[in-house]
């Protein structure tokens, strides 16, 4: 399924890409605001006041370090669920939030799985399929994958995840899992995302990346990341990718 050389607007050649796989937290769906909503949904039913985004964003901030822990064998694999609950259990704790049941805390940690996209992620990825192979590439477990899908309509290929070989990104393993799963050498393999550390794992096991900044992903504030060098493209959203890509 060989497609045309790409070409960036910098003048970069990247050579012929047969498939796009995606980060989706952040790059595909908007986990800040569908997390802080679930949050007020609980403290509501708990009778609870809290800063509710300020809760969402230190969820999420225990994220990587706690999947950096996994991936260097310091703690044993488990499912994402788990390890949400067990990030949940202490931010709640550390907040002080102790009106929170365990049903309301199982709630929460399905909340991951009910994720709205942003505006332009189903367009895009509808787009794009005319084209090329579309994967997820996630950290989510094989069911939550399956979850965000359907809830938002984002039209994947192939729902891979890292839980099939019992790690997480930014293992290199993983990335390699794509493309040995897609039949697509890793050079002609696009890793999109908007978190640079994903990206530059990918790229140091030989796939080609490509840049998405979502500035809203952690709120007002808080900047998308300039693009480095490295990275082969950089798009506005989804479906400027789907244009730059288009043969």
């Amino acid at each position: 399924m060989a497609r045309n050389s790409v070409t960036t607007g910098n003048g970069r050649w990247i050579g012929a890409v047969d498939a796009v796989v995606f980060d989706v937290f952040g790059t595909v769906v908007d986990w800040r605001t569908g997390v802080a909503r679930e949050f007020e949904r609980a403290g509501t039913r708990a009778g609870v006041q809290a800063d509710w985004l300020g809760l969402a964003t230190a969820w999420r901030s225990r994220y990587a370090p706690t999947l950096l822990r996994v991936v260097s064998g310091e703690v044993p694999w488990r499912s994402l669920d788990e390890l949400h609950r067990m990030m949940l259990d202490d931010v709640l704790t550390e907040h002080g939030l102790t009106g929170f049941t365990d049903t309301d805390r199982a709630e929460l940690v399905s909340a991951w799985h009910r994720l709205s996209p942003w505006p332009d992620s189903r367009d895009g990825l509808s787009r794009l399929r005319e084209t090329h192979i579309t994967a997820t590439l996630s950290n989510g477990s094989t069911a939550l994958l399956i979850h965000l899908a359907r809830v938002g309509g984002l039209p994947f290929d192939a729902i891979l995840s890292a839980e099939l070989i019992h790690s997480y990104k930014p293992d290199p393993k993983v990335y390699l899992m794509a493309a040995d799963l897609l039949e697509v050498p890793p050079p002609r393999l696009l890793m999109t995302a908007c978190h640079l550390e994903d990206l530059r794992a990918a790229a140091d096991v030989g796939l080609r990346t490509a840049y998405i900044p979502r500035p809203l992903e952690w709120g007002p504030g808080h900047p998308a990341a300039p693009a480095p060098d490295w990275v082969d493209l950089i798009a506005t959203d989804i479906p400027d990718l789907a244009r730059r890509l288009a043969p």
